[in-house]
């Protein structure tokens, strides 16, 4: 549990992150790519990355080195996910590439300690050592890797987070923006609950705090390490949409129906979507995608909630299950350890 403790300053100083974070969405990928979760959300996405690596000897090198920094589980060094506001990716590698040696050995040190670590970590920092230089080009490599084939996908799914979270807090304030968090976070005045692998308490003392939607989180929300550093909290988007769904040909369309399947894949594509915002994307009346809702969600294959003035609809794991072609990726597979240190849990980022 990581209990984060508010003031009333504090409180007049929550912000979202209105753009994704790239650095913060390549440690989560990172993750991703080796725990085998959310097989629905990113089992396209894993396969897609290993065919580029079968292939490309540069992206592999990177890669290597992303993972020597970044374990499925357990810490993760705060200094690869610097807070920058402007500039994008080129401006948060810059601030990695100066980053002090005296905090780089602070980091790596805990990280060397619960895992070894090759040589060249220990020079990194030091005068004369190009170090690192060839770390910032690898998380650049593996930024292209990891995430350009889905960066369309990652830019829509913040997009649509900022837009409810902004819509809660324009309506009811910020304690509604921490009860629409339920259950990754619950709100006990005046500290925010959060799921967590470990027992932290992080006091904002009036510095606020930055809420950060990640698509590649999982789960639970991640922060960082250090309680001195600004404070962040990343945390898993409401809904990804899916690049691809196949359909196993037109057996979708025979056993549903071509309406009824067109509104349950533009569903799936798009994350929760209201009646008429069903209606507009597949071109029917509005009755007509009242029925084709109802006549899923009474199948098992959508469910349907309230959202402020309006009724949202999203795709159960049933209808998931019958969209997508790849019935082996669905299958559970057995863990291999716990929680991350940085704060991520099941295996975002922990620290």
């Amino acid at each position: 549990m990581l209990r984060i403790h508010f003031t009333d300053h504090d409180l007049q100083n929550i912000r979202i992150s209105r753009r994704p974070d790239p650095l913060w969405e390549l440690i989560c990928a990172a993750c991703r790519l080796v725990t085998h979760q959310g097989p629905l959300e990113f089992g396209a996405w894993r396969r897609s990355v290993r065919d580029r690596l079968a292939t490309d000897p540069a992206a592999n090198r990177a890669l290597h080195t992303l993972r020597t920094l970044v374990p499925p589980v357990g810490y993760i060094p705060d200094f690869l996910t610097p807070s920058v506001v402007e500039g994008g990716l080129p401006a948060a590698l810059e601030q990695i590439a100066a980053t002090p040696h005296s905090r780089l050995r602070n980091e790596l040190g805990r990280l060397a300690a619960a895992r070894p670590l090759p040589g060249w970590t220990t020079a990194l920092g030091r005068p004369g050592d190009r170090g690192m230089r060839s770390l910032v080009t690898d998380l650049e490599v593996s930024t292209r890797t990891l995430l350009e084939p889905r960066w369309a996908h990652i830019r829509r799914a913040i997009r649509d987070e900022v837009d409810v979270r902004s819509r809660v807090l324009l309506d009811g304030g910020v304690l509604a923006l921490f009860d629409s968090l339920r259950p990754l976070a619950r709100w006990r005045a005046p500290v925010l609950e959060v799921e967590y692998p470990t027992h932290r308490d992080l006091h904002l003392e009036g510095r606020g705090l930055l809420l950060v939607p990640s698509y590649f989180c999982w789960r639970r929300p991640t922060a960082l390490a250090d309680p001195a550093l600004g404070p962040v909290l990343t945390y898993p988007v409401t809904a990804r949409p899916l690049d691809s769904l196949p359909l196993n040909g037109d057996g979708i369309q025979r056993l549903l129906g071509r309406t009824r399947a067109a509104v349950l894949a533009e569903v799936a594509r798009s994350g929760p979507r209201t009646t008429s915002e069903v209606a507009t994307a597949v071109g029917i009346a509005l009755p007509s995608a009242s029925y084709q809702l109802s006549v899923l969600r009474d199948g098992g294959l959508m469910a349907s909630h309230r959202d402020g003035q309006c009724v949202r609809h999203s795709v159960t794991l049933m209808g998931y299950r019958l969209l997508d072609g790849d019935a082996g990726e669905l299958q559970p597979r057995r863990r291999t350890g716990g929680g991350h240190v940085r704060g991520s849990g099941v295996s975002t980022a922990t620290r």
